[in-house]
Protein backbone atom coordinates (compact mmCIF):
# COMPACT_ATOMS: atom_id res chain seq x y z
CA UNK A 1 0.00 0.00 0.00
CA UNK A 2 1.35 3.52 -1.26
CA UNK A 3 1.43 5.88 1.21
CA UNK A 4 1.23 9.89 0.26
CA UNK A 5 4.26 11.65 1.58
CA UNK A 6 2.93 15.71 3.02
CA UNK A 7 4.02 18.38 0.90
CA UNK A 8 6.18 20.31 3.32
CA UNK A 9 6.53 24.51 3.14
CA UNK A 10 9.10 26.24 4.99
CA UNK A 11 6.86 29.66 5.84
CA UNK A 12 9.15 32.35 6.78
CA UNK A 13 8.00 36.14 8.55
CA UNK A 14 9.57 39.70 8.45
CA UNK A 15 8.81 40.79 12.04
CA UNK A 16 9.01 44.77 11.76
CA UNK A 17 5.46 45.90 9.97
CA UNK A 18 4.71 42.53 8.99
CA UNK A 19 3.80 41.09 12.23
CA UNK A 20 3.61 44.56 13.89
CA UNK A 21 2.13 47.42 13.26
CA UNK A 22 6.13 49.50 14.87
CA UNK A 23 9.22 49.53 13.82
CA UNK A 24 10.40 48.42 16.86
CA UNK A 25 13.50 50.93 16.67
CA UNK A 26 11.36 53.37 16.72
CA UNK A 27 9.53 51.72 20.14
CA UNK A 28 12.77 51.48 21.69
CA UNK A 29 13.65 54.90 20.88
CA UNK A 30 10.60 56.21 22.44
CA UNK A 31 11.57 54.25 25.58
CA UNK A 32 14.41 55.54 25.66
CA UNK A 33 13.55 58.96 25.00
CA UNK A 34 15.77 59.54 21.80
CA UNK A 35 14.38 61.81 18.95
CA UNK A 36 15.04 61.81 15.52
CA UNK A 37 15.31 57.83 14.99
CA UNK A 38 14.15 57.79 11.42
CA UNK A 39 16.35 60.43 10.42
CA UNK A 40 19.47 58.90 11.33
CA UNK A 41 18.19 55.62 10.03
CA UNK A 42 18.07 57.52 6.60
CA UNK A 43 21.45 58.89 6.96
CA UNK A 44 23.18 55.56 7.26
CA UNK A 45 20.79 54.17 4.43
CA UNK A 46 22.03 57.19 2.05
CA UNK A 47 25.71 56.23 3.83
CA UNK A 48 25.60 52.57 2.61
CA UNK A 49 27.50 51.65 5.97
CA UNK A 50 24.77 48.67 6.69
CA UNK A 51 22.60 46.36 4.67
CA UNK A 52 18.84 47.83 4.91
CA UNK A 53 17.47 46.78 8.05
CA UNK A 54 20.62 46.36 10.11
CA UNK A 55 20.49 50.18 10.80
CA UNK A 56 19.54 49.52 14.24
CA UNK A 57 22.03 46.94 15.37
CA UNK A 58 24.55 49.71 14.07
CA UNK A 59 22.95 52.67 16.10
CA UNK A 60 22.84 50.24 19.23
CA UNK A 61 26.44 49.43 18.83
CA UNK A 62 27.77 52.87 17.80
CA UNK A 63 25.41 55.61 18.49
CA UNK A 64 26.48 57.27 21.47
CA UNK A 65 22.90 57.72 22.51
CA UNK A 66 22.01 53.99 21.95
CA UNK A 67 24.88 52.92 23.96
CA UNK A 68 22.98 52.72 26.86
CA UNK A 69 20.16 49.98 25.86
CA UNK A 70 20.44 46.93 28.58
CA UNK A 71 18.74 43.46 27.85
CA UNK A 72 15.42 44.83 29.86
CA UNK A 73 15.29 47.81 27.61
CA UNK A 74 14.95 45.43 24.51
CA UNK A 75 12.35 43.10 26.48
CA UNK A 76 9.82 45.81 27.38
CA UNK A 77 10.36 47.37 23.76
CA UNK A 78 9.03 44.08 22.90
CA UNK A 79 5.87 44.42 25.37
CA UNK A 80 5.78 47.89 23.68
CA UNK A 81 5.20 46.82 20.33
CA UNK A 82 1.56 46.33 18.53
CA UNK A 83 1.10 43.17 16.53
CA UNK A 84 -1.67 42.65 13.95
CA UNK A 85 -4.37 40.54 14.45
CA UNK A 86 -4.73 37.25 14.55
CA UNK A 87 -1.16 35.97 15.06
CA UNK A 88 -1.93 33.53 17.58
CA UNK A 89 -4.44 31.88 15.57
CA UNK A 90 -1.97 31.70 12.24
CA UNK A 91 0.39 30.07 14.36
CA UNK A 92 -1.66 27.35 15.26
CA UNK A 93 -3.23 26.47 11.97
CA UNK A 94 0.08 26.16 10.88
CA UNK A 95 1.22 24.16 13.35
CA UNK A 96 -1.40 21.92 12.62
CA UNK A 97 -1.23 22.20 9.51
CA UNK A 98 -3.70 20.44 6.35
CA UNK A 99 -4.74 17.31 5.09
CA UNK A 100 -1.55 15.90 2.54
CA UNK A 101 0.41 19.47 4.14
CA UNK A 102 2.98 20.80 6.80
CA UNK A 103 4.19 23.86 7.54
CA UNK A 104 7.26 24.67 9.23
CA UNK A 105 6.78 28.86 10.52
CA UNK A 106 9.86 30.64 11.28
CA UNK A 107 10.42 34.60 12.34
CA UNK A 108 13.65 36.29 10.31
CA UNK A 109 13.72 39.40 11.48
CA UNK A 110 16.72 42.17 11.75
CA UNK A 111 15.72 43.18 14.85
CA UNK A 112 17.36 42.33 18.23
CA UNK A 113 16.07 39.00 18.89
CA UNK A 114 15.17 39.96 22.55
CA UNK A 115 12.62 42.47 20.82
CA UNK A 116 10.77 39.92 19.04
CA UNK A 117 10.88 36.93 21.65
CA UNK A 118 9.02 39.12 23.85
CA UNK A 119 6.82 40.73 21.48
CA UNK A 120 5.43 36.82 20.36
CA UNK A 121 6.01 35.13 23.80
CA UNK A 122 3.61 32.48 24.37
CA UNK A 123 2.91 32.76 20.53
CA UNK A 124 6.12 31.33 18.77
CA UNK A 125 8.53 29.52 20.18
CA UNK A 126 12.15 31.37 20.59
CA UNK A 127 13.21 28.59 18.44
CA UNK A 128 11.43 29.37 15.90
CA UNK A 129 13.28 33.41 16.21
CA UNK A 130 15.50 34.48 14.46
CA UNK A 131 16.73 38.07 15.16
CA UNK A 132 20.06 40.31 15.73
CA UNK A 133 22.02 38.27 17.95
CA UNK A 134 24.03 40.90 20.91
CA UNK A 135 26.30 40.36 23.06
CA UNK A 136 26.16 41.92 26.12
CA UNK A 137 29.05 43.12 28.92
CA UNK A 138 28.62 40.72 31.86
CA UNK A 139 29.72 43.56 34.23
CA UNK A 140 28.20 46.48 32.67
CA UNK A 141 25.37 45.12 30.71
CA UNK A 142 26.25 47.39 27.41
CA UNK A 143 26.24 45.84 24.53
CA UNK A 144 29.88 45.06 23.19
CA UNK A 145 29.19 43.52 20.14
CA UNK A 146 27.09 42.12 17.37
CA UNK A 147 27.50 38.27 16.38
CA UNK A 148 25.00 37.94 13.74
CA UNK A 149 22.07 40.71 12.17
CA UNK A 150 19.72 38.82 9.65
CA UNK A 151 19.26 41.81 7.35
CA UNK A 152 19.90 41.87 3.75
CA UNK A 153 21.50 38.59 2.53
CA UNK A 154 21.71 38.15 6.10
CA UNK A 155 18.10 36.59 5.73
CA UNK A 156 19.09 34.66 2.67
CA UNK A 157 21.84 32.70 4.60
CA UNK A 158 18.88 31.90 7.56
CA UNK A 159 16.66 30.52 4.55
CA UNK A 160 19.29 28.68 2.97
CA UNK A 161 19.96 26.94 6.49
CA UNK A 162 16.19 26.47 7.40
CA UNK A 163 15.93 25.03 4.25
CA UNK A 164 18.87 22.13 4.67
CA UNK A 165 18.20 21.53 8.49
CA UNK A 166 14.15 20.95 7.58
CA UNK A 167 15.24 19.00 3.95
CA UNK A 168 12.88 21.52 2.10
CA UNK A 169 12.84 21.69 -1.41
CA UNK A 170 13.79 25.41 -2.63
CA UNK A 171 10.02 25.81 -4.60
CA UNK A 172 8.64 25.40 -1.08
CA UNK A 173 9.55 28.32 0.80
CA UNK A 174 7.56 31.00 1.21
CA UNK A 175 8.46 34.23 2.63
CA UNK A 176 6.76 36.92 3.69
CA UNK A 177 8.20 40.77 3.68
CA UNK A 178 7.30 44.53 4.06
CA UNK A 179 10.09 46.63 2.65
CA UNK A 180 13.56 47.14 1.33
CA UNK A 181 15.15 44.95 3.40
CA UNK A 182 13.43 42.40 2.37
CA UNK A 183 14.57 42.49 -1.27
CA UNK A 184 17.02 40.13 -1.44
CA UNK A 185 15.88 37.50 0.32
CA UNK A 186 12.22 37.64 -2.38
CA UNK A 187 15.04 37.71 -5.10
CA UNK A 188 16.49 34.28 -3.40
CA UNK A 189 13.42 32.71 -3.10
CA UNK A 190 11.71 33.80 -6.58
CA UNK A 191 14.69 32.91 -8.37
CA UNK A 192 14.02 29.19 -6.75
CA UNK A 193 10.75 28.89 -8.14
CA UNK A 194 9.51 29.38 -3.86
CA UNK A 195 6.64 31.75 -3.49
CA UNK A 196 7.02 35.71 -1.85
CA UNK A 197 4.30 37.50 -0.05
CA UNK A 198 4.52 41.73 -0.09
CA UNK A 199 2.64 43.14 2.52
CA UNK A 200 3.01 46.92 2.08
CA UNK A 201 2.39 48.94 -1.02
CA UNK A 202 6.18 49.34 -0.75
CA UNK A 203 6.79 49.58 -4.99
CA UNK A 204 9.85 48.71 -5.25
CA UNK A 205 8.86 45.06 -3.23
CA UNK A 206 5.43 45.19 -4.95
CA UNK A 207 7.54 44.82 -8.53
CA UNK A 208 9.47 41.90 -6.88
CA UNK A 209 6.63 39.46 -4.47
CA UNK A 210 4.43 37.23 -6.50
CA UNK A 211 1.36 38.85 -4.14
CA UNK A 212 0.88 41.31 -2.21
CA UNK A 213 -1.45 41.34 0.53
CA UNK A 214 -2.69 44.57 2.54
CA UNK A 215 -4.82 43.90 5.69
CA UNK A 216 -4.39 44.74 9.64
CA UNK A 217 -4.48 40.73 10.32
CA UNK A 218 -1.88 38.55 10.46
CA UNK A 219 -3.79 35.64 8.88
CA UNK A 220 -4.46 36.85 5.46
CA UNK A 221 -0.91 36.03 4.37
CA UNK A 222 -3.21 32.61 4.28
CA UNK A 223 -5.27 33.95 1.36
CA UNK A 224 -2.68 33.69 -1.54
CA UNK A 225 -0.98 30.99 -0.03
CA UNK A 226 -4.75 28.89 -0.39
CA UNK A 227 -5.67 30.91 -3.49
CA UNK A 228 -2.23 30.41 -5.55
CA UNK A 229 -0.16 27.68 -4.03
CA UNK A 230 -3.21 25.51 -2.62
CA UNK A 231 -5.70 26.17 -5.40
CA UNK A 232 -8.37 26.58 -2.96
CA UNK A 233 -11.65 28.08 -4.44
CA UNK A 234 -12.46 31.29 -2.60
CA UNK A 235 -15.32 29.14 -0.61
CA UNK A 236 -12.93 27.22 1.12
CA UNK A 237 -10.98 30.16 2.13
CA UNK A 238 -14.07 31.68 3.54
CA UNK A 239 -15.01 28.13 4.95
CA UNK A 240 -11.47 27.67 6.75
CA UNK A 241 -11.41 31.26 7.70
CA UNK A 242 -14.50 30.76 10.15
CA UNK A 243 -13.30 26.96 11.40
CA UNK A 244 -10.48 29.35 13.10
CA UNK A 245 -13.07 32.20 14.14
CA UNK A 246 -12.51 34.73 11.69
CA UNK A 247 -15.07 36.15 8.63
CA UNK A 248 -13.56 37.55 5.74
CA UNK A 249 -15.59 40.39 5.08
CA UNK A 250 -13.36 42.22 2.18
CA UNK A 251 -11.69 40.61 -1.00
CA UNK A 252 -10.60 42.59 -3.79
CA UNK A 253 -8.90 39.87 -5.43
CA UNK A 254 -5.88 41.04 -7.79
CA UNK A 255 -2.34 40.99 -8.03
CA UNK A 256 -2.71 42.63 -4.59
CA UNK A 257 -5.36 41.28 -2.20
CA UNK A 258 -6.48 44.01 -0.34
CA UNK A 259 -8.22 41.77 3.09
CA UNK A 260 -10.25 42.65 5.81
CA UNK A 261 -10.95 39.51 8.46
CA UNK A 262 -12.15 39.85 11.83
CA UNK A 263 -13.78 37.49 14.45
CA UNK A 264 -16.50 36.09 13.71
CA UNK A 265 -19.52 36.86 15.59
CA UNK A 266 -20.60 34.43 18.23
CA UNK A 267 -23.04 32.00 17.11
CA UNK A 268 -27.03 32.82 18.06
CA UNK A 269 -28.33 31.13 21.32
CA UNK A 270 -32.11 28.88 20.11
CA UNK A 271 -34.94 29.83 21.12
CA UNK A 272 -36.16 29.01 24.75
CA UNK A 273 -32.31 27.38 25.39
CA UNK A 274 -30.95 27.72 28.36
CA UNK A 275 -27.42 28.77 29.06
Amino acid sequence: MSTTVPRHYLLASDFDRTLSFNDSGLVLSELLGIRDFQDRVAGLARSNLVQQGGELAYLIRHDPEFRGVRHEHLLETGRRVRLKGAIPALVQFLEQGLEGTRFSFFVISAAPREIVTSALADIVAPDHIYGTELEFDAQSGEVQAIKRVPAGYGKVSVIEELQHHLGIAPDRVIYVGDGSSDVHVMLHVNNRDGFTIAVSDNKQLARIAKSTVLSDNAFSIMVPVLDQILDWRAGEIRGLLERNGLTLHEWEKARTDHVRIAPAPPMPTAAGSTA
